[in-house]
């Protein structure tokens, strides 16, 4: 719990204290979110806030993985697993960065999520299977009896759609001032605590990961909550989403667990349901997939009369539920 703590208050550190530097230089390239029709905001604010996000988290994680690396003599720290994670994030914030500067068309930003999903698949980050549930464990950690694999054509197809669901999901709900990361450092740091207490190998550095991605939302958050003074926009949001993919990658579906697949579907379960619900609708009414609207759970809020604060704190209450459910479930389990 140490370490966990460590990488947690790094990336807080890091992220609050570059912040003020990513607004100024937003603000100077004129890097800023106009108000529109559904937007809720209305003054222009700075974007990229999630260059901070991206900062804390990486600085958190090398610290924190290699001084474990080190301790273990290499036993329990990087792998080739954990590279790719930051190899297809940086990719992503790259992606963002642009977006946000250029408000590329959506088939762009989708091509890149897809890019992001196939490096870590390549390094080795995918869904290789689902627990059986309702099948008596012999009490190891790996228990085939209890494992039915998926074949590789299968294995990727799934791994691709959950990298994009997770990452536009994190993407949509990023509406109100404090929503995305308050929601995504509940979410993260249950993930720490889950992979903390998972028998798998690596459990403890993927831990650390979550703890460093939990930890640079709340120093994002000084800056972001209502009235927000900046925006994480594309590049936060959708590093957050692709970070938050993979470490469930690495995680909750890897843990022995007969609700293994359950795990990380409730902990992301807010924004996953709000996604959907929203797609779904625009399917029935013959919409465009990518068309922005105020169909999100936060736009019906406030056009129920709740105020933004009150708003922001039903849905991390929802998550907070949510999360908590996944974690009784996971020790039940165990």
């Amino acid at each position: 719990m140490i370490a966990l703590a460590g990488a947690f208050l790094v990336a807080m550190t890091i992220t609050t204290l570059t912040t003020p530097g990513v607004i100024a230089l937003a603000t100077r390239w004129n890097v800023m979110a106009i108000p529109r029709d559904r937007d809720v905001h209305e003054v222009p604010t700075p974007r990229w806030g999630g260059i901070a996000i991206y900062a804390g988290v990486i600085v958190a994680v090398v610290l924190s993985v290699s001084y474990r690396h080190w301790r273990t003599d290499g036993v329990n720290g990087w792998t080739w697993q954990l590279a790719g994670l930051l190899l297809a994030a940086t990719w992503v914030a790259l992606i963002g960065m642009l977006d946000d500067v250029r408000d590329l068309r959506p088939i762009w930003q989708i091509g890149g999520i897809v890019v992001a999903a196939m490096i870590l698949i390549a390094f080795g980050v995918r869904i290789e299977g689902v627990t059986r549930p309702f099948v008596e464990s012999n009490g190891a950690g790996y228990d085939p009896a209890r494992w039915i694999p998926l074949g590789l054509p299968i294995s990727i197809a799934v791994t691709v759609f959950w990298v994009l669901l997770v990452t536009k999901t994190v993407d949509a709900i990023d509406g109100l001032d404090g929503l995305a990361a308050g929601v995504c450092a509940i979410s993260s740091a249950t993930l720490a605590l889950l992979a903390a207490a998972s028998r798998q190998a690596g459990g403890p550095a993927i831990a650390l990961v979550a703890a460093a991605v939990a930890g640079a939302c709340i120093g994002f958050l000084r800056y972001n909550y209502s009235p927000a003074k900046v925006f994480m926009s594309t590049v936060g949001a959708q590093f957050l989403g692709l970070m938050l993919a993979g470490i469930s990658i690495m995680g909750t579906f890897k843990v022995a667990a007969a609700v293994s697949v359950l795990l990380p579907i409730l902990v992301l379960g807010v924004p996953i349901f709000d996604f959907g619900i929203v797609l779904l609708k625009r399917i029935l009414n013959k919409a465009p997939l990518t068309l922005g609207d105020r169909r999100h759970i936060h736009h019906r809020l406030l056009d129920r009369g709740l105020s933004h604060r009150q708003a922001v704190w039903v849905i991390y209450g929802c998550t907070l539920v949510l999360c908590v459910a996944a974690v009784v479930l996971f020790s039940v389990s165990r």
